[in-house]
């Protein structure tokens, strides 16, 4: 029965040098890709920009930026990492500056101004309580309207539509949006790279200790039955 434990208990040690291993290939290509990120987002060289007291700023406005700020973590509900946005460092690397640089660009889209010119022969159009026609141009403000939050069969949304959600900003926010899943998702591979190593330690020390329990186990069997013999002598020669 020892030895069966014993080797069961070899078997288990293995068994979690084997995670060990996985869980350090896994940490090693995990870097790897963080490394390539973070090559990117430096040849990029996009910079998130603060005040003198730190407080991230748009158009050097802190204002501005606490607005930002709000729109990402009140609106958008995401858990910024304030460890993250750091002034001493700010290029953009990490999943919290980049989902900050997203709801940047989409901020200033979503309550920027733009002109619209109705063209010839369209129909008139009412904008803010007022009618226009033909050739009129019109300051159209964005209030928050998201691409599909706007009027189509008006044709002043329908082209101020267009001239605030340019192809550019969809880009962005697209762009901006794979570095914030690519940054999220490579510290959960060092998450599970981490449980893993971890695993394979639990299954090393407990095959080591099953494997020094069998071990000892054959001794203290010994042991007992020289114990009995030893008692019972002495009522074999009282027989006798």
């Amino acid at each position: 029965m020892g030895a069966r434990l014993k080797k069961l208990g070899v078997v288990v040690a293995i068994l979690g040098l084997l995670f060990v291993l996985g869980g350090g290939i896994a940490a090693f290509k995990v870097k790897q890709g963080a490394d390539a990120l973070n090559a990117y987002a430096t040849a990029e060289s996009v910079m998130l920009t603060y005040d003198k007291d730190g407080n991230y700023t748009s158009h050097g406005d802190a204002k501005m930026g606490a607005a930002i700020l709000d729109l990402l973590e009140n609106t958008w509900k995401y858990p910024v990492n304030k460890a993250e946005l750091d002034p001493k460092d700010p290029l953009v690397n990490t999943g919290s500056e980049y989902m900050l640089q997203m709801a940047t660009v989409s901020y200033h889209v979503l309550y920027g101004t733009t002109t619209v010119v109705l063209p010839a022969g369209s129909a008139d159009a009412t904008y803010d309580g007022k009618t226009y026609h033909a050739g009129d141009s019109v300051t159209y403000v964005n209030d928050g309207k998201y691409w599909a939050d706007f009027d189509t069969t008006n044709p002043i949304e329908a082209a101020a539509r267009g001239q605030l959600w340019q192809p550019t900003a969809h880009g962005l926010v697209g762009e901006l949006g794979v570095g914030a899943v690519t940054a999220s998702t490579l510290q959960l591979g060092y998450g599970v790279a981490a449980v893993t190593a971890g695993l394979g330690a639990t299954l090393i020390l407990a095959g080591l200790g099953l494997a020094w329990a069998a071990a000892a186990a054959p001794a203290a069997t010994a042991a007992a039955p020289a114990a009995t013999a030893t008692k019972a002598e002495p009522k074999a020669k009282d027989k006798k």
